[in-house]
């Protein structure tokens, strides 16, 4: 939605090398570049390491960036852009036109790009509850090392001249596959059986992971005795006909995580046609790692945090709720599930939300009211909007997986 889910302990098999890890930029037809050689990071003071403030929605990941000095816009790190890119209409209001260097001021370090593309993101807003403003890709991910404090709510960069790790977490060797770093894991469905493939690694994604359409075909997966909740397009953007489920394991290297909850296309996942792929690893299994992105040395780096056992917790209420209006402060419902308690509480598709027991929905964001839907037996007093009527009922959740 609004765009942008969570026997047996079995080794990581390494992948070979056969890609370059730094992504080529090649135009496509919705995105401009501007041809230029890219320059290396520049931190100041001489350092060569810098500890950037993070803004995290759900377990998307969004870093402060200046535009060739223009005021800051909040720029989505995502691990599968091979290049960064700015939102054409955040260009404008930002007054940067088509500068021949793009320079990204990010604190503490200047990053100068060859390129910088223009993409709009459709439905992003409506999931994330707030605008597109830009993404931070793989052309920045390639000249640094990135560490991302899932914990901390950080962000890190360093001088990969320079870095040396010397933590507890486990090395995953990496390369990229049609622009995105690639490991292979494994899962166990609720019957027992393990599946192991190589999966995309997604900053972007707010799931755990994410099994293609093609791998689930291929490898004759279904679930006719399996709970499964569907969900809409606008909940994973690229996944067609998403269905969500839990499985036994999900297995990186030796790290295990159980019950996690799995999206499963019956069409095709982001990883598109890409034969290579199984599916995408998601920002909720990153969250419970500090992970390190080391590009320049062709590696992943995962530790664990405080996080690494909570549950995946899915949607409770049955509603699948988007931010629309100028400022994203009306959450309209733009799907009841049948048999869930939004469907009990006779809510509706077009309702609005307008408060949640004694405090307007104004005063909440778009990820808050999420969290509160994901609370197992929770008892809400909804203020509904319908057609000019406002209207109280009450939502008690459940568990749905």
């Amino acid at each position: 939605m609004d765009r942008k889910l969570r026997v047996l302990v079995l080794p990581l098999i390494i992948l070979t090398v056969g890609l370059a890890i730094r992504p080529a930029p090649q135009p496509t037809n919705h995105s401009t570049f501007l041809q230029q050689p890219p320059a290396p990071l520049r931190f100041t003071f001489g350092g060569n390491a810098t500890e950037i403030p993070a803004t995290f929605i759900d377990s998307l990941v969004f870093l402060q960036v200046h535009v060739n000095q223009s005021e800051p816009s909040l720029f989505e790190l995502d691990s599968t852009a091979a290049v960064s890119s700015i939102d054409p209409e955040r260009a404008i209001e930002i007054g940067i036109g088509r500068t021949p260097v793009p320079l990204l001021n990010l604190s503490g370090v200047d990053i100068s790009l060859g390129s910088l593309a223009e993409r709009a993101k459709k439905d992003f807003a409506a999931y994330v509850g707030r605008p597109y403003e830009g993404t931070i890709g793989n052309d920045v991910l390639a000249d640094a090392v990135v560490e991302i404090d899932y914990a901390r709510q950080t962000v890190r960069l360093y001088d990969p001249a320079t870095y040396q790790y010397s933590g507890r977490g486990k090395t995953f060797h990496l390369s990229l596959a049609s622009g995105e770093p690639v490991v292979q894991a494994k899962f166990t469905e609720t019957n027992g059986k393990t599946f192991e493939g190589n999966f995309g690694v997604d900053t972007a994604l707010d799931a755990s992971i994410v099994i293609s359409g093609k791998f689930g075909q291929m490898h004759h997966l279904h679930f006719a005795r399996t709970k499964t909740i569907p969900a809409t397009d606008i909940e994973l953007g690229g996944v067609q006909q998403p269905i969500f489920a839990r499985i036994m394991q999900l297995s990186v290297g030796p790290y295990d995580i159980r019950d996690p909850i799995a999206v499963f296309s019956r069409g095709d996942s982001p990883a598109g046609d890409n034969p290579r792929l199984a599916g995408q690893l998601g920002g909720n299994l990153l969250r419970r790692f500090t992970v390190t992105f080391d590009y320049p040395h062709q590696r992943m780096i995962l530790d664990p945090n405080s996080d690494f056992r909570t549950d995946d917790l899915e949607d409770m209420s049955g509603l699948t709720i988007v931010a629309t209006g100028s400022n994203l402060k009306t959450f309209e419902v733009n799907e009841v599930r049948s048999g869930t308690p939004g469907a009990d509480a006779k809510i509706q598709k077009g309702d609005v939300i307008a408060g949640v027991d004694d405090e307007a929905a104004a005063d909440l964001s778009l990820a808050a009211i999420r969290k509160l839907f994901r609370q197992r037996g929770a008892k809400y007093k909804l203020l509904i909007q319908r057609n000019g009527q406002t209207l109280a009922v009450t939502l008690q959740t459940r568990r749905l997986l």
